[in-house]
């Protein structure tokens, strides 16, 4: 049990009872802990940060988007896919020197988060885009510094103090004047019969629901839904692919047995496609454990406790934070043969057939559960084959890749420069 911002936290640990916050229990646990810092950028807007009517509100809205664009499926594929050219071309072009492939990969995975949202992608040199990108990495590494902790801890008493919480106050309100750029500009060109992206429906919501002032359907809500958006479905997957390609530069045996795969079945003709997954066990398996390894949300999203609730043989008072150590069910000694290594047959059976272990919880799970979690497989499997099929990824001449890494609550690989070959 520990404290944050005069809360009582209790961690808790353990697959079970992992399991038993997240799923049996979520209906208990549904309200999400807002940090002090937190609650200054969102200002109890938003999807991930906010709750009670509001939050059900906002999360339907953006569940049945999510659900019209899953029916067009293949529309979401398409995006991916279209970006996917876009990152290889990058990428070929950085042949023949060691590069940080950081920028690269950033870029391709925002811009499917642009494509739902704005309708657009953006170069990958754009200024605007590479500011924003640039604050919002920033952000995510400083939120783990102790000073923040004491600002969330102390904030009356911080704010008349400079420190990272400044940087970090100063990056959003930054990023969120670029979105409040673009809302304007698709309030400007506005089209009641034709919403090409969630802007534009949202942007129709906010008439229709003028009434419901507590649902909170506003321009300023839309900008931090759009925040929201933007950070789950960029930082989190951008530091699930790092962690790909530095394994496959570390692990070329494994790397050698996905291009086999890919080569067996997609070849060298075409792009991969969502199809190609059910026929592709070996790098199924890989992906799944590229995130358990790279564990890049060690402690999950905090929770709070809707009511009082008891979990195991302990009492939890209405109100108590609850935070769900994730790394403890991933790295856990009683359910994996090799916690501790890069070893991709955690997930098949002894077939060969890919088997998904219900231990797998890189994403948290329940009704709090990432909201993009099938957009997040799709980008996954589509980027990572796409980049396999094409090239060799490989340590500099002389350098011993390293596998530690940097961030507390957003786990991210140390930057690094790698190299990399056409096939």
């Amino acid at each position: 049990e520990n404290r944050m911002a005069g809360e009582k936290i209790v961690l808790v640990s353990g697959y079970k009872l992992v399991k038993e916050v997240l799923v049996t229990q979520g209906h208990n646990f549904l309200d999400r802990l807002v940090s002090p810092l937190c609650n200054e950028v969102f200002q109890g807007n938003g999807i991930s940060t906010s709750n009670g009517y509001r939050w059900r509100r906002q999360r339907q809205f953006f569940d049945s988007l999510l659900k019209k664009l899953g029916e067009s499926k293949r529309k979401q594929e398409v995006y991916i896919q279209q970006e996917c050219l876009f990152l290889c071309d990058a990428i070929q072009e950085e042949m023949g020197c060691h590069f940080n492939p950081h920028h690269i990969i950033s870029s391709a995975v925002a811009n499917v988060i642009a494509s739902l949202v704005f309708g657009k992608r953006f170069d990958y040199e754009d200024a605007d885009f590479r500011n924003l990108l640039h604050l919002s990495a920033e952000s995510a590494l400083l939120a783990g510094s102790p000073l923040v902790q004491l600002y969330d801890t102390f904030p009356s008493l911080m704010k008349y103090f400079e420190g990272p919480h400044t940087t970090i106050l100063a990056n959003y309100s930054k990023i969120l004047g670029f979105l409040k750029k673009q809302i304007e500009k698709h309030k400007r060109d506005w089209d009641p019969f034709n919403h090409s992206d969630f802007t534009d429906v949202y942007i129709g919501e906010i008439d229709k629901r003028r009434k419901d002032a507590d649902a909170a359907f506003t321009v300023d809500n839309l900008a931090h839904c759009i925040l929201d958006l933007f950070e789950a479905g960029t930082g989190p997957m951008t530091r699930t692919l790092l962690w790909g390609l530095l394994l496959m530069a570390k692990h070329p045996e494994v790397q050698k047995n996905v291009q086999n795969e890919i080569d067996h079945v997609i070849r060298q003709s075409r792009q991969p496609c969502l199809m190609d997954r059910a026929s592709m066990p070996y790098t199924e398996a890989v992906l799944h454990e590229i995130q358990r390894v790279g564990n890049v949300l060690p402690l999950g999203v905090p929770h709070k406790a809707f009511r009082d609730t008891r979990l195991g043989k302990y009492f939890i008072p209405k109100g108590t934070a609850v935070v769900t150590s994730l790394s403890s069910v991933l790295s856990d000694k009683g359910e994996w043969e090799r916690p501790q290594e890069f070893y991709p047959k955690h997930f098949l059976d002894d077939q060969g057939h890919f088997w998904k272990k219900e231990l797998f919880v890189p994403f948290s799970a329940g009704k709090r559960a990432c909201l993009g979690e099938n957009l997040a497989g799709m980008e996954l499997f589509l980027f990572f084959t796409s980049l396999l099929q094409r090239f060799t990824f490989s340590a500099p001449q002389g350098t011993q890749l390293s596998m530690e890494a940097q961030g507390a609550s957003e786990r991210s690989p140390k930057s690094f420069h790698m190299c990399v070959s056409l096939r």
